[in-house]
């Protein structure tokens, strides 16, 4: 069984993941809506980059409240860490699938350009980059105290971050200097960076669920 310390733990990031999933869910429609009703393949990256988020950040909360649950039964002797990690590693496939479907859509839209709504793109940007920041300062933990389920959830918020910011960098360019293509590469660039960070979670995830030091 885990300690009553422990479980205090769980509870605690439990609290805070379902936080964020709400928080995400309400933004990851706006920006969609937006998105689509602007033309901005950078705001519609972030919003579907956001339905990662829902689903992953979601499951991150599912498995905290499995494993407090599951520490009240002595018949569990399980390693709590192998399901935390185990969250953690489907959060980084999750991830980079949907870093791929911005990269796909990215590029479609360079082939096939639309004309976009900048000022109504750029508010609703700006209002996801705030929820990205709220987020983050709900998920924050200390390296001592963390574990791959809680890194990944954090990982997940920072990535979107950067979509934000990529969103609103790219449609200020954009609308500046009337290159509309811009937002598009901003979408791209987010993604290659997201690829990485994904790779990265899973790398480290893979290693704690196969024991390798």
């Amino acid at each position: 069984m885990i300690n009553e310390e422990h479980n205090k733990y769980l509870k605690n990031f439990e609290n805070k993941t379902l936080m964020v999933v709400l928080l995400t869910a309400v933004t990851m429609v706006v920006e969609i809506i937006f998105g689509l009703g602007t033309k901005s393949m950078a705001l519609l990256a972030d919003g579907i980059h956001m339905g990662s988020h829902v689903l992953a950040i979601g499951m991150s909360w599912v498995a905290y409240i499995f494993l407090r649950k599951a520490s009240k039964q002595k018949s569990y002797t399980g390693d709590p860490q192998k399901i935390l990690s185990l969250s953690g590693y489907s959060s980084g496939i999750i991830l980079l699938l949907f870093a791929f479907v911005i990269l796909w859509e990215a590029v479609q839209r360079i082939v096939q350009p639309h004309e976009i709504i900048y000022n109504e793109a750029i508010i609703v940007a700006i209002i996801g980059l705030v929820i990205n920041i709220i987020s983050a300062i709900l998920l924050h933990h200390d390296q001592e105290h963390s574990d791959h389920n809680i890194k990944a959830a954090y990982l997940h918020v920072l990535a979107d971050a950067l979509t934000s910011l990529s969103a609103i960098a790219g449609l200020i360019i954009a609308m500046v200097w009337d290159v509309p293509f811009i937002d598009s590469i901003a979408a791209i660039i987010s993604a290659i960076v997201i690829i990485k960070w994904s790779v990265g979670l899973l790398r480290n995830t893979g290693k704690s669920l196969l024991d390798i030091k």
